[in-house]
């Protein structure tokens, strides 16, 4: 009996789906019918427009399905431009509430206001070239503040306000100068001395003393000896400069040789000493690499018997080294000044120097 109560109630729900079903179809099929005879009497830009949503609607399902739907930003932006422009856009929207799509456009509204409010009010921003002009302007020349870069920049043709070059100084403490700088701005008032060891054939060490003088590097005097004293040291000053021909500074190092007598002969010279920091031999980098180029380009390569030979062979080399040999520093010049010879002053002759090691190439008339 409960069997057949059950069929029965089976058989009744099976005619109610099926009319449900067809109501569904009828419905659908109305609304589309009502769609296509609605559409007769609608503008050209309504219908551009609800194909346009349509068709973004279906795209996005599409792309999405059969994970969670995602609006990217240009989704949002594209809602939020139909609902400005387009009057008939809620009826079209199915994926998201309009409530979503008005939100999306305050959102929006809020991003652009921002975006716009970030400069800064007042004068417009300087040109990335013109900060960093000034910035190398204040690293070049430490002891120049706002007033001095502005009336450069003035001179330049750069029209900015002090203040502004004031903002983009970098900050830094007061400027203290260097080496480098001390070197340079003292270079024609500025010798440099210095002692090195050269040992002979005999198994003995001779000592040379040199004097250079920073302009154009010359070597203005040399001494060899095998007993430095500080008697013998004050003397080779002496000789060094005579009749008041005493640069303003005399570099050296902390050696004890340089007593107080020699302090004192030093500054009746009208000398002020500059002393190098201990063991600091870069901070008198002329003296250091006339040592160094008289090493590799003279003393490694000959065999220094006694300091007769060590003297006639350093004067071989200073008359090669401030006469022939050119200096990246002198712009490829010799300490004294050696003239261009062009072409037509005949073919390229070689005079050798130093005993052969060196040769200086002059033009000649065949």
């Amino acid at each position: 009996m409960v069997a057949d109560n059950s069929v029965l109630s089976e058989n009744k729900e099976v005619p109610i789906i099926r009319e449900i079903m067809v109501a569904t179809t009828m419905s659908s099929l109305l609304v589309a019918l009502f769609a296509l005879v609605a559409s007769s009497f609608r503008t050209r830009a309504g219908l551009q427009g609800e194909s346009l949503a349509l068709r973004h609607q279906l795209a996005v399902l599409q792309k999405n399905a059969p994970r969670r739907l995602r609006f990217h930003r240009c989704d949002r932006l594209l809602w939020v431009v139909l609902s400005r422009l387009w009057s008939g856009w809620r009826r079209c929207l199915q994926m998201v509430q309009p409530d979503t799509v008005l939100r999306w456009h305050r959102r929006a509204f809020a991003w652009h206001w921002t975006r716009k409010s970030r400069r800064l009010p007042g004068r417009p921003e300087v040109a990335s070239n013109i900060r960093d002009l000034i910035r190398r302007m204040s690293q070049a020349n430490p002891l120049w503040g706002a007033p001095r870069i502005h009336g450069e920049l003035l001179k330049l043709g750069i029209a900015v306000a002090q203040s502004t070059v004031a903002r983009y100084l970098p900050r830094r403490k007061p400027p203290s100068q260097t080496w480098r700088t001390f070197l340079t701005n003292h270079l024609t008032q500025t010798a440099a001395i210095d002692f090195f060891t050269v040992p002979t054939a005999t198994f003995r060490v001779l000592f040379v003393f040199v004097v250079l003088s920073h302009e154009r590097r010359r070597v203005v005097h040399f001494g060899v000896t095998e007993h430095p004293t500080e008697e013998w040291t004050m003397q080779q000053m002496r000789e060094a400069f005579p009749w008041d021909q005493a640069p303003r500074y005399v570099l050296r190092d902390r050696d004890a040789i340089y007593g107080k007598d020699f302090v004192a002969i030093t500054r009746d010279m009208g000398m002020e000493e500059v002393l190098t920091a201990a063991r600091s031999p870069w901070q008198n980098p002329f003296a250091e690499r006339l040592v160094g180029s008289i090493r590799r380009e003279c003393l490694d390569h000959v065999m220094v018997w006694n300091q007769r030979s060590l003297r006639r062979t350093l004067q071989s080399y200073f008359a090669y080294y401030q006469r022939s040999r050119t200096h990246l520093a002198l712009a490829k010049d010799a300490p004294e000044p050696r003239a261009v010879e062009p072409p037509a002053q005949g073919r390229v002759v070689a005079i050798p120097q130093v005993g052969g090691l060196h040769h200086r190439y002059l033009r000649r008339a065949a």
